[in-house]
């Protein structure tokens, strides 16, 4: 049996991991060519989505959306609007070490548990299973693609091995 310690923690790590990868390329982008943060960070692909520096840290945020429900003892990160490459850092180095936090009794029989949460103008209850598998993890995956997008979209030179630290090319 799969526990969701093993769903959850590890994989919320990894592509934390690879978003801090994500934000220093494109900051050593920004940094080279003498452009002002500003530029990337509150770049979108379109007028109604977020930008860079807020995809960024709703990635960030993710992982403590799906596990604070289920271990109250983890603090309660909020990010505010990130006007610099380094306070991203911050935010998601303040994640990672929120993950460092857990053990794994910590989530040990909370499967079935019910997570609630708001998407959107959605309220959802689904057991923490479900919620890590069908809901968190996608979506902090949605929030790293769209940052992935926005940096390639404005030039910053990315590939899949960037985004997933597997591809080799």
């Amino acid at each position: 049996m799969i526990r969701l310690q093993d769903i959850s923690v590890p994989v919320f790590g990894r592509y934390l991991e690879r978003l801090d990868g994500l934000v220093i390329i494109a900051a050593a982008h920004v940094a080279d060519r003498g452009l002002p943060e500003a530029a990337l960070l509150q770049s979108r692909l379109a007028p109604d989505m977020d930008p860079f520096e807020a995809q960024v840290r709703m990635a960030a945020r993710f992982p403590l959306r799906a596990l604070r429900p289920l271990v109250p003892r983890l603090p309660d990160l909020q990010f505010e609007e990130a006007r610099s490459f380094a306070t991203l850092r911050d935010d998601v180095a303040a994640a990672l070490g929120v993950l460092s936090l857990m053990e794994p009794a910590d989530l040990e029989g909370r499967e079935a548990e019910i997570v609630t949460d708001r998407a959107g103008l959605a309220d959802i209850a689904l057991p923490a299973a479900c919620f890590v598998v069908d809901y968190a993890l996608p979506n902090m995956l949605f929030h790293l693609s769209i940052a992935y997008a926005i940096a390639r979209w404005e030039g910053v030179k990315l590939g899949k091995a960037d985004f997933d630290g597997w591809h080799r090319y």
